[in-house]
Order: structure tokens, then sequence, then C-alpha cells
């Protein structure tokens, strides 16, 4: 168990775990969250997709064959953009209780399961969408706090009010304090006295708490924006843009960014271009058709 403090707000949260342990076997937090996530979300999209026109049993139906998938692409989009640290533990791939799931892979793989299920269901794929982000969004917002608890995900040095500190002990202790070090925290850490006893500590961005809350921000936005809705695919649109957006920025800010090989081009800044132009034009074709028939 380790502290996780948060020095400038006064927060300090003492013995935090990363999972419970039950006959021997721990069940990580990260795990759980993300569980949770699933099933609230599943909810969620529910309600918007039954005041859109679609059956919430469709959305019941689409969670249930898109889990599996979701988590192998999440999964393979983080091996993929780190293979050069598993092209050597080969092994260590399908070990996920740890972390390392990527949420463009899993945004990118729900999408593939998406197109197939709305063509054999005959749903209309946009309008799908429109329901999906909201519950898709509830997920990541909950996600992120696995990375709370993985103590993954964060940014570089800063002091700034919402600067988050994590004892230097917790890396040494999983076998991390590599990374840690080549990102050059280890030379940026503070020391904290405390019961007689000097700790370090790496003081860092919590850019996971930064997403939850610009995507807390874009599912309210969606929301109020639904009543507005003046085609299929436009929340799904107002998602992929603000989305893109926010990462693009988040990303800026990590010290475990997943890079192109042969650039080493942050790829997740890349995607987040793409989400953000694909938003844009296809919400500009949307609403010059609308001006069209109106004319």
């Amino acid at each position: 168990m380790y502290e996780i403090r948060f020095p400038n707000l006064g927060i300090e949260f003492n013995h935090v775990g990363t999972g419970i342990n039950i006959g021997g076997f721990e069940i990580m937090f990260y795990g759980i969250v993300i569980a949770f996530g699933f099933l609230l979300g599943m909810y969620a999209s529910g309600r918007v997709a039954k005041k859109i026109g679609i059956d919430p049993e469709a959305i019941f139906d689409y969670v249930i064959v898109m889990i599996i998938p979701s988590i192998i692409g999440a999964r393979l989009y983080y091996v993929i953009f780190s293979w050069d640290y598993y092209k050597n533990h080969l092994g260590e791939i399908i070990n996920t209780r740890g972390g390392g799931l990527a949420i463009y892979g899993g945004i990118i793989a729900a999408v593939v399961v998406l197109l197939i299920f709305c063509r054999k269901k005959k749903i209309n794929f946009f309008r799908f969408s429109d329901a999906a982000v909201v519950g898709l969004l509830i997920g990541q917002i909950l996600g992120r706090w696995g990375n709370f608890f993985n103590r993954e995900a964060f940014g570089g040095f800063t002091n700034g009010p919402f600067a988050m500190q994590i004892p230097t002990d917790y890396f040494y202790k999983i076998g991390r304090l590599s990374e840690v070090i080549e990102s050059g925290l280890y030379d940026k850490a503070v020391y904290v006295e405390h019961s007689g006893h000097v700790h370090s500590f790496i003081q860092v961005h919590p850019t996971f708490l930064y997403e939850g809350m610009w995507n807390l921000g874009l599912l309210l936005l969606i929301l109020l924006f639904l009543k507005f809705r003046k085609f299929d695919g436009q929340l799904f649109a107002i998602y992929v843009i603000g989305y893109g957006i926010g990462r693009f920025w988040i990303e800026g800010l990590r010290t475990d960014q997943l890079l192109i090989p042969g650039i080493h081009v942050p790829a997740s800044q890349v995607v987040a271009v793409l989400f953000v132009i694909f938003g844009i034009i296809f919400i500009t074709i949307n609403m010059k058709k609308i001006r069209s028939l109106k004319n």
C-alpha cells in the first residue's frame, strides 16, 4: 500500500492499493473500474437510444459482442506501438492485469464491430453511434480512474495546482523505476518528511484526471445538445472532434507516449488529428445537405 498526494490541494490518499485479494488471487481495481464503466455506459446509452428511436435492447446486444474485441484492440494498439519492449517479452503480450490498454485501439475495434453489427441488424450506423458515444464517454471517464490505481498515464513534472506526488519506492517495488529515471522525473523528485522519515516522490501532471474532467465536460455538452440533434451521427461527430482536441493536448503532457516507429511522433496525437478532421468534414457535409433541402 502506498500513498498518493496532491500537495497543492492539501489532499492525501493513504494506503491506496492496486486491487483486492480473494483466496490468494488479486482482482485489480483497474479491471473492476473498467467493468463498472461498461455497465453504467450500457445503461446510459440505452436511455439515449430510446430517445432517438433505437431499441435499447440493441445496445445490450452490441455491448455483449463488442467487449472482447475492444479489449483485444486496446491491447494490440498498445503492444504494436511498444513493440521494442514486447518483441523481447512475448509472454507478457497477453498480460493485461497490470494495465497496458490503449483507448484508441479499443475505440477502433468497437467501431469495426459496430459497422458489422449494424449491417447485420439493419440499423443506421450513425444513429446508433449517437447513442453509443454516451456510454463510451462514461466508460472513458471511469476507466481513467483505473490509471489512478495503477499509478500510470501521468505527465511530466509540474508544480501546478493539481500536481500529483507518487512515492518512488512504489516504482522500485513493481520494477518500473527505470522508466521513471529515463523520463527525467527521478532527477526532479521531491522529498517529504513524514513520521521522522524522509520519503522521495515524483511530482507529475495527473493527466488521467485532466482527461477524465475533459471527457466529463464533453459528455455534458453532448447530453445538452441531444435535443438539438439535426442529423444522424451529429453527436458522434461532436465526440470525435471534442475528444480529439482534448487528447491531442493531454497526450503532449504524458511521459509514456506510444510513438510511431521511424518518425517518433506520438501515435495518439496523429489519431487525434484524424478524429478532428473527420468530425469537421462529416458535420460540414451534413449541414450542407440540410441547407440544400431547405432551399
